[in-house]
């Protein structure tokens, strides 16, 4: 793969800068309980991961109302930001890996289907901010597996489509990567498994950050 290949690489964050799946699973167990509900499975919770809290809410629990919905989104952001006290960490390799890729001449930015808030947060807590020209947030416009966060992200950078390349541990990442036209790369340490990755014919799927790294190297 040659580096002239791409000039923006986008990643997800959640299972594939940041291992968060399970302090996610337990924060979204909590808030479905805390609003009486009986609370699915982790398996059923992990699946959601990468989508907009709303979306994800709204899968999670098709046979309840809006307003049990709406509950569970606030116990969630309450949970997530306030009573879970288990911090997430950087995947390894993900902090040297971003400045090598950056000094490399790539472009970097972000489209999570985390919040605005919870991004800010992160980018903070782990210094990585300056690295990426541009993030997008679910809370900002349509959630994964729609393209727009990837348009958005094109618009902002002034890149092709065919010049860029989506990164992300779930089907949504590529499922939006395809809908914006841009190749997407799984990585298969975060939520979804490798199978079901490769039904979305990404240009490959890699077992750690520093695969990835040499893989665009």
């Amino acid at each position: 793969m040659s580096r002239s290949r791409y000039d923006l690489i986008i990643f997800d964050w959640d299972g594939t800068l940041m291992d968060s799946a399970g302090k996610i699973a337990r924060c979204f167990s909590a808030a479905i309980t805390d609003v009486g509900i009986d609370s699915p499975d982790e398996n059923a919770i992990r699946n959601i991961i990468g989508l907009g809290l709303t979306e994800a809410v709204s899968a999670l629990l098709p046979g309840h109302g809006e307003a049990a919905r709406a509950a569970v989104v606030e116990r969630y952001r309450e949970h997530f930001l306030h009573l879970d006290p288990g911090e997430s960490e950087l995947f390894p390799g993900v902090a040297s890996g971003l400045k090598r890729l950056n000094a490399q001449g790539y472009l970097l930015a972000v489209a999570t289907g985390k919040s605005r808030r919870g991004l800010e947060r992160v980018l903070s807590a782990t210094e990585l901010q300056p690295l990426f020209a541009m993030t997008r947030c679910a809370d900002e416009t349509y959630s994964k597996p729609h393209p727009q966060m990837l348009h958005d992200i094109l618009d902002r950078t002034g890149t092709d489509a065919e010049r860029a390349l989506m990164v992300g541990d779930t089907v949504y990442d590529l499922e939006m990567a395809r809908n914006a036209r841009v190749d997407g790369l799984g990585v298969s340490y975060g939520v979804h498994e490798r199978n079901r990755l490769l039904e979305l014919e990404p240009r490959a799927v890699l077992d750690s950050f520093v695969g990835v790294c040499d893989w665009l190297a």
